[in-house]
């Protein structure tokens, strides 16, 4: 048995439909919808992936976000993970322990097994994947990055055979070259010269697309469709030969995408509120605000006093979502107002003092999609963002099918994530779950006639003066998802 699982980066599951994504929906007529899927907190692609490999949440994998400030070191350092370079180095300074759980890669590899890797994501997000294939000798081929792509051999087979790497388009343009280029790979090298064990093949899109024209755009509609294109001809290959040589597809998306209707200053706010902001450790700053998408607070002396602080100047801004610092016990923070950050699975050395999600809400994009929040961004309103925890952020596609996965046309509505795809693989390998896996076997798509499993919602509450936030999560034996979380006031 083996395993494909092809990633589209950013793609919201309510987009698949047999007009736009005729291939997508022709996967759902072979095996079954998981329609209650989930990525992780935050829901950001560096955050995402790592638990994709790991099988497990921010709080044992380490990756608190596609940026964060490492400290432990002097002097501290701003990290930006899309650096393939840089996560080679912290991996070999870290002596191998560049996340805090073992990956997929490593657990095949001490089986005998092999993973390779094809992705047009960043160099960092395509590292991660695989973060030490050149260790093993696995495949690694990003659709635009020498640096990231490992063993060399293989990479100048395949551009013997396709061409060179395609250059990476400006932003502003959506990126078909490199969807065709690393299909064409798995296609034409990977899988006839090697037979990878578990194969993964990343579409970087619609996640840029939609960032710089909106997740509903006419631009990333049309790039849903081309990769879908793309896919479909995996699909006849797997139709033609791949499932009868025993391969599993999972079809997957690492989070959603809502629209940023009103633009704010972080930085600005805390300057208002007495603090000394800058995006990266320095003698006059006071608290460092990470970039992005998810607030990301780092104090410079995080004292329970100066969090609680912190917490109280940004729960009067009307752009503040829920805010997570550390555990003060079940289900608060220590800071008044704030819920722990146990309660999202992000309460990891790395993690910030403060992390807060933009106010989102339930509103109607342009485009008729649902979710709109504050963001913080040069770009202009409109645009697609995540990282926070409205539903329609949270939302991933997962799709099955195969011979392991008996259902046909199927819809499953059991709550599920991106964490249970690894320990699921495993389980089908008869490969040993390392105890930091999270996740769990998705029995219930492997059955013909599966036990409903026991599930209950959960919710957490924490308020500090007119400002209220819910914290909304389902459980499904012992292993628990996020639903949503909201503010108001």
């Amino acid at each position: 048995m083996r395993f494909l699982i092809v990633s589209f980066d950013g793609l919201r599951p309510d987009l698949i439909d047999r007009n736009l994504t005729p291939n997508l929906a022709r996967l759902q007529n072979a095996g079954m919808t998981l329609s209650g899927h989930r990525t992780i907190y935050p829901s950001e692609t560096r955050s995402a992936f790592p638990s994709l490999v790991t099988g497990t949440t921010t709080s044992r994998h380490g990756m608190v976000g596609n940026k964060y400030i490492d400290r432990s070191v002097t002097p501290q350092r701003y990290i930006d993970t899309a650096d393939a370079v840089l996560l080679r180095q912290l991996d070999l300074e870290s002596r191998g322990r560049l996340m805090s759980a073992p990956t997929l890669g490593e657990i095949l590899a001490s089986a005998g097994r092999r993973l390779a890797v094809l992705a047009t994501n960043t160099p960092g997000t395509t590292r991660f994947f695989h973060h030490k294939a050149e260790d093993f000798g696995h495949i690694r081929l990003s659709g635009h990055f020498r640096e990231a792509c490992t063993p060399d051999e293989v990479l100048a087979e395949t551009e013997a055979r396709l061409g060179p790497l395609p250059p990476e388009p400006p932003k502003t343009e959506p990126d078909t070259a490199g969807q065709d280029w690393i299909t064409s790979a798995f296609l034409e090298v990977v899988w006839p010269n090697y037979w990878p064990d578990v194969t993964i093949l990343s579409y970087g899109e619609p996640d840029i697309t939609s960032h710089f024209h909106g997740t509903g755009a006419d631009a990333t509609r049309g790039i849903i469709a081309h990769c879908d294109r793309q896919f479909g001809r995996v699909l006849d290959w797997w139709e033609a030969e791949g499932a009868a040589a025993g391969v599993q597809i999972m079809a997957i998306s690492d989070h959603g995408h809502i629209t940023g209707h009103t633009r704010v200053s972080v930085a600005d706010s805390l300057r208002e509120a007495g603090f000394r902001p800058g995006i990266a450790p320095a003698s006059d700053v006071d608290v460092v605000v990470v970039p992005g998408q998810v607030g990301a607070l780092y104090l410079a002396d995080p004292t329970d006093n100066q969090v609680a602080r912190l917490v109280a100047a940004i729960t009067h801004e009307p752009w503040c979502g829920p805010v997570f610092t550390r555990t003060k016990n079940e289900a608060e923070g220590i800071a008044p107002g704030s819920l722990g950050h146990h309660l999202v699975f992000a309460d990891h050395a790395c993690a910030p003092d403060v992390s807060f999600c933009f106010r989102a809400d339930d509103g109607i994009d342009p485009f008729g999609l649902i979710g709109g929040t504050f963001y913080d961004n040069d770009g202009r309103t409109g645009l697609g963002v995540h990282g926070g925890l409205h539903p329609n952020e949270l939302a991933a596609l997962g799709i099955v099918a195969g011979s392991a996965f008996p259902a046909r046309g199927a819809v499953s509505s059991v709550p599920s994530g991106i964490c249970d795809l690894a320990p699921t693989m495993l389980h089908l390998l008869g490969i040993a779950q390392p105890q930091s896996m999270s996740g769990r076997v998705l029995y219930e798509v492997l059955e013909r006639q599966p036990k409903a499993p026991h599930i209950c919602s959960e919710t957490f509450e924490a308020r500090l003066g007119s400002f209220r936030q819910v914290l909304r999560r389902v459980r499904v034996g012992d292993t628990t998802y996020i639903e949503g979380g909201i503010a108001e006031g």
